[in-house]
């Protein structure tokens, strides 16, 4: 008995262990924000039918849970999106929990296909910027960002939108500041009261 446990938590270490370096993780599990922190103005975020509505004055959504300790420099970030008309949010990542304000650390990827930021879904927000419209609000896509050393890779529903590479920016803001490739958590992002966005499937992959 006592080796059948023991082969049983070694194969879960291993599973987990393969999950956690090679495989894809959910961050949201369809049913509640368990490890995801709110800033600012919690009920701008909540789960409907399955899915993360964002509906509400500015607030950031904070992964804090347990995949990697939170904690992500070299990955794969996925999410199904919807935006509805004229809505504005982000993804950000290398990023840390603040309790106000848009978030000083990281980067902002973009999700916005008709609010009157001209910036557009897929754009490395103020660093490498997208001005065409690859979706419609309503629908669903996938937004896909990768980050290996200072590499960023922006997909939507498999089409590469935008890359950047910060070691190769020359017009690099000098205040850029903690705006960098480093490494941190992933933000989700309340833009304002008339932008209304759902999140579903959200899962990492950690690469080395």
């Amino acid at each position: 008995m006592k080796k059948s446990i023991l082969l049983l938590a070694f194969l879960f270490v291993s599973v987990y262990t393969w999950a956690q370096e090679g495989g894809w993780i959910p961050l949201f599990d369809g049913k509640s924000l368990d490890g995801w922190k709110i800033a600012e103005n919690p009920d701008s975020f909540q789960v409907v039918d399955g899915v993360i509505k964002v509906d509400g004055p500015r607030a950031h959504a904070f992964y804090v849970g347990e995949v990697n300790n939170a904690d992500f420099k070299n990955f794969e970030l996925k999410a199904d999106i919807m935006t509805m008309p004229k809505a504005n949010s982000g993804i950000f990542f290398h990023t840390a929990y603040q309790e106000k304000g848009w978030p000083d650390k990281g980067y902002e990827v973009q999700v916005n296909q008709t609010h009157s930021d001209w910036r557009k879904t897929g754009s490395l927000y103020s660093f490498n910027d997208v001005r065409e419209i690859y979706v419609e609000d309503k629908e669903w896509y996938t937004q896909h960002i990768i980050v290996k050393g200072d590499h960023v890779t922006v997909k939507v529903n498999g089409e590469t939108v935008m890359e950047y590479v910060e070691s190769e920016d020359k017009d690099r803001p000098e205040n850029a500041g903690p705006k960098k490739i480093d490494r941190g958590t992933f933000a989700l992002q309340a833009h304002d009261p008339e932008s209304v966005i759902y999140y579903k499937n959200i899962m990492v992959k950690v690469l080395p």
